[in-house]
């Protein structure tokens, strides 16, 4: 199946976000839940593009700069959690998203977590690759536990390897993976290790 990697805008409250995407060539007929994927605030969604490359077969994927980041605008101040989570809440409503599954990387999983929580009805499940113990203002021990969606947390070995697991017990039921193939840049060494756990997760 032929995949479209291209390049979009969509409106937000900070401006115009920028999204990395993939899109099945059938049109949107029989596709899966669209993917969402929350880059960490240092990196573009252009981190994700291997997995585009794949998921993008089945179902449409996001992959957004978040608000200040890459080609993206942002808010006045320095983006937050709360302001990462919001551009994901415009980006849901302005393509009339019923339904999504949301992919955390690293710093973007605080975003992920906090989108999934602030949109329970929208949010099918939410995958987790590397979760910091803490950002500012931002509890991770606080937030994570609020979750009621099915999880699965991947651990690669790179800075998040310990902070990973504690994430992992603050879930009641979470699913972890360590990742055999990848280290610190996970897509780019173990992409299709990633990309399988993603679909054994996503699609079953």
């Amino acid at each position: 199946m032929t995949i479209h990697l291209r390049k979009m805008y969509v409106d937000s409250r900070f401006g115009q976000l920028h999204l990395h995407t993939a899109f099945p060539s059938s049109g949107g007929f029989d596709e899966l839940t669209p993917l969402l994927c929350a880059a960490p605030p240092s990196q573009t969604g252009r981190v994700f593009r291997p997995l585009l490359k794949d998921l993008g077969r089945d179902r449409s994927v996001y992959a957004p700069d978040l608000p200040g980041v890459g080609e993206s605008d942002g808010p006045d101040h320095a983006p937050t959690v709360a302001d990462q989570a919001a551009a994901f809440v415009d980006l849901v409503d302005s393509l009339r998203l019923k339904q999504v599954d949301i992919f955390g990387y690293q710093g973007g999983s605080l975003a992920a977590i906090e989108f999934a929580l602030a949109r329970p009805e929208q949010v099918r499940r939410v995958l987790l690759l590397g979760v910091p113990a803490s950002d500012v203002g931002y509890q991770v021990g606080e937030r994570l536990p609020l979750l009621r969606q099915p999880v699965t947390i991947m651990r690669a070995r790179d800075e998040f390897w310990d902070s990973t697991a504690r994430a992992e017990a603050l879930l009641r039921e979470a699913r972890r993976v360590d990742l055999t193939s990848a280290h610190a840049q996970v897509f780019e060494s173990g992409s299709d290790e990633v990309v399988q756990i993603t679909r054994e997760f996503l699609d079953r």
